[in-house]
């Protein structure tokens, strides 16, 4: 929960990005990246990939740990998870989605959103290197 300052504090998250249609920054100690995007499939998600993977690398390339929410953590921030996962290891979207949906069975974007992670997969340039 998002909200909840203890349960953030036992998980030692330190950033979070909130993805819905009206993400307001809730707690001080934590730093936030908001974004306001829809859970429909006509949906640019795809624009903010760049911006979120590089919140959450640099998050945890200082030894933080990062929370990706959105209303109902089942598409948008499904969503950037996979996205994120795929720069990191060189996954495609599918296989990275079948081990989200190992431990989160909910985990399901919207058509679009598939269709953008496919389009991103298909990029040559998204890896994160290792500073």
């Amino acid at each position: 929960d998002a909200k909840d300052p203890d349960q953030l504090g036992r998980n030692k998250i330190t950033h979070i990005i909130s993805i819905h249609e009206s993400p307001q920054p809730l707690l001080q100690d934590i730093t936030y990246l908001r974004i306001p995007v829809a859970d429909t499939p006509e949906v640019p998600i795809k624009k903010h990939f760049k911006e979120c993977i590089n919140f959450i690398h640099c998050c945890r390339l200082n030894g933080g740990n990062c929370l990706v929410h959105c209303f109902a953590g089942i598409s948008r921030s499904t969503t950037i998870v996979t996205a994120y996962v795929m720069t990191v290891t060189g996954l495609g979207w599918r296989d990275v989605l079948e081990a989200i949906k190992a431990t989160r069975p909910i985990a399901n974007p919207n058509p679009g959103f598939r269709q953008q992670l496919e389009e991103f997969g298909w990029g040559s340039s998204r890896k994160v290197g290792r500073r």
